[in-house]
């Protein structure tokens, strides 16, 4: 979440030098604007009024089969039909403090709204009625922030954090967010768990909570992710893992992603994902954000959002295809070079809402709606854009309201997933933070988005009744990258519980089901599909570790002057392994009798690429040479040459025709 309090950016604590001070200031603090007055509401909910009916109820419990997963760039239940997330973050959990001052002072939390944390109002509104409403707006499903302080926090909540619903008095903050989970998903709303901050407090600032291991070690980030997967494993309805939020910059260093190091997000999130699925619950959506930001934001210096852009040349592979969801977030007063901060730090790039209408398409298609738009890639999947706001009744900016419309628009456009940031906040005498939806007042009397004087409801009726792909949505392709760049990238489970077949050298090995079809020269990079068979591997799971030329048959050298790791016949390559860049073993698996030619041919990659005129997959090793075979082939071998000079790289593969 990048809200923040009007005001520019201030630094606390004292620094060395004017260069270490530039860098507090890359962090995305922003104005927000507080609500307009308007008409009294009255107790309970104000009916709308006939100007702005609000959508169709969200659908009801009997409406969706849980699990969810995904196909392509869609997210579908367990019937195969398309599930879109029409999604709210309700926030509290993970913090509303802003780090500085009491935290029993409601002026010491974000827009004076203290969660008690806990999910923000619950001292203002029974649950269910809170519940009620986000239903009543069209939504489907719930963000719902933690901290990994929240988890270990044994103090039970104030009485007065929950003064609306007496049944919580005397829990801690994970007990209440037990039953706020129990609740959303008794009604019906898909809940997604979001790892929000290391600390509970207000984010996202320099404040100990830039990346998942900033104020904890990665192992007890781990740890918390998986207690919290087990927690809610029988309740099919929470369905996702958001694994980190806004990942970015902290005073020294930036996150990256692929570099191998303790700040690699690609890294840390491929392997947690893998954990979840592996360790604790097989069930639910892994979803990856982008990364917020990096760099220092002074004109001069590199800095900027990258979000889902790398993701073009380095894409996760679970070992669960069908698992992975992106995530990006977008703010008009941010921008792709933009912190959002306003006097110090603020530099002269342009915000979002600065933006033509044509500019601001290209830039979110560029930064995150390409993984959607482009198909039969290694990196296509759903991208969910779990946060988006602006402010409401008392927003008088015409580049922020005219920025909220274009978005809405982009949004509708792309049939996107989204979650609003924030559903539920404060108002007294219809006076407040004003970016949320719904808004209780100290006497429990609500503010809402259809009560005629918030001019954000006209967007949002456009938004949650725009027509999109709805019913069954047909099993795709996988393209998958493998990456052992920095160790092994093992998407198998299978291979993951067999002995290490080739110890002391880096193995990658296709998802089960899934057949070698492309290599990097250099650079080590691979590319499997089930493109043309579905499914592939034999049920009886035999495979063989291949180092030498056994199955190259007399007469049929496919490589003359090279050495050949070849498959036997029945065995397709499904992953292998390197010693730095050099190969040093074949992994090849037995298929189902009758699936598998033997005629091959010889796809040379040694000195430019060899993909064929119209290769799927995406450039699954950017910058280096590439061979690929075809749909309806598999990879039954690679040749490489130990000749003075060489560096024993992937020169040729054996591609061999499908039966």
């Amino acid at each position: 979440m990048t809200i923040q309090s009007s005001g520019t950016v201030t630094v606390r604590g004292s620094f060395i030098g004017a260069t270490v001070a530039a860098v507090l200031l890359l962090t995305p603090l922003a104005p927000a604007p507080a609500a307009a007055t308007a008409h009294k509401a009255g107790a309970g909910t104000t009916a709308p009024s006939a100007a702005a009916a609000p959508p169709a109820p969200a659908v009801n419990a009997e409406d969706w089969t849980p699990p969810l997963s995904t196909r392509g760039r869609w997210i579908v239940d367990a019937d195969g039909n398309r599930f879109k997330l029409r999604s709210g973050n309700w926030h509290g959990a993970s913090g509303t403090w802003n780090g500085s001052g009491s935290r029993e002072d409601n002026a010491s939390h974000h827009a004076g709204e203290n969660s008690g944390r806990i999910p923000l109002g619950l001292d203002r509104a029974p649950m269910a009625e809170i519940i009620a409403g986000f239903k009543e707006i069209g939504i489907n499903s719930i963000r719902l922030p933690f901290s990994n302080e929240m988890i270990h926090d044994t103090r039970p909540v104030t009485d007065g954090a929950v003064a609306a619903n007496p049944s919580l008095r005397g829990k801690t903050p994970l007990q209440v967010y037990d039953v706020v989970v129990r609740e959303l998903t008794a009604a019906g709303l898909a809940v997604i768990l979001n790892n929000h901050t290391n600390t509970t407090r207000w984010c996202c600032g320099i404040d100990g909570n830039e990346r998942w291991n900033a104020s904890q070690s990665t192992e007890t980030w781990e740890n918390d992710w998986l207690f919290m997967v087990r927690r809610y494993k029988d309740n099919k309805r929470v369905v996702g893992a958001d694994l980190y939020n806004e990942v970015r910059r902290d005073i020294w260093d930036d996150p990256n992603w692929g570099l191998g190091d303790k700040h690699d997000w690609f890294a840390a999130s491929q392997h947690l994902g893998d954990r979840i699925l592996t360790e604790a619950n097989p069930d639910l959506l892994i979803i990856v954000e982008g990364i917020n930001w990096t760099g220092i934001p002074v004109d001069g210096f590199p800095h900027g959002r990258p979000t889902l852009e790398p993701v073009r040349h380095l894409s996760h592979t679970l070992v669960d295809s069908g698992k992975l969801v992106y995530s990006a977030h977008f703010y008009g007063y941010t921008g792709p070079n933009h912190s959002g901060a306003t006097g110090l730090g603020e530099t002269s790039d342009p915000r979002y809402q600065d933006l033509t209408p044509a500019e601001l398409v290209d830039v979110l298609n560029r930064q995150a709606f390409y993984v959607t738009a482009e198909q039969d890639r290694h990196f296509t999947a759903p991208v969910w854009i779990s946060e988006f706001g602006v402010g409401g009744r008392e927003e008088n900016s015409a580049k922020a309201r005219a920025w909220f419309e274009n978005f809405v628009d982009h949004l509708i456009r792309t049939d996107a997933d989204f979650a609003y940031w924030p559903l539920v906040g404060w108002h007294e005498g219809r006076r407040g933070n004003g970016w949320a939806l719904l808004h209780w007042d100290a006497s429990g009397h609500r503010m809402g988005l259809y009560d005629g004087d918030d001019w954000r409801a006209a967007a949002w009726t456009r938004l949650m009744r725009a027509t999109g792909r709805t019913g069954p949505v047909a099993p795709v392709a996988h393209w998958s990258m493998l990456s052992p760049d920095h160790g092994d990238f093992i998407a198998s489970r299978r291979m993951r519980a067999l002995p290490d077949w080739d110890p002391g050298a880096r193995k990658a090995v296709c998802p089960d089901g899934q057949r070698l079809l492309g290599l990097a020269h250099t650079g080590n990079r691979g590319l499997c599909s089930d493109v043309s068979t579905g499914p592939l591997a034999d049920p009886a799971g035999t495979h063989e570790v291949v180092v030498d030329e056994r199955h190259v048959a007399p007469g049929q050298d496919w490589a003359f002057g090279y050495t050949k790791l070849q498959c036997a016949d029945g065995q397709y390559l499904a992953g292998y392994s390197v010693r730095g860049r050099a190969v040093s073993a074949a992994l090849c698996v037995s298929a189902p009798a009758g699936t598998l030619g033997t005629s091959g041919r010889t796809v040379w990659f040694d000195r430019g690429d060899n993909r064929g005129p119209a290769p799927q997959g995406g450039d699954f090793a950017h910058g280096h040479y590439k061979g690929q075979c075809a749909n309806d082939e598999y990879v039954a071998g690679i040749a490489y040459t130990g000749r003075l000079g060489s560096a024993r790289t992937p020169d040729a593969l054996y591609c061999r025709k499908l039966s």
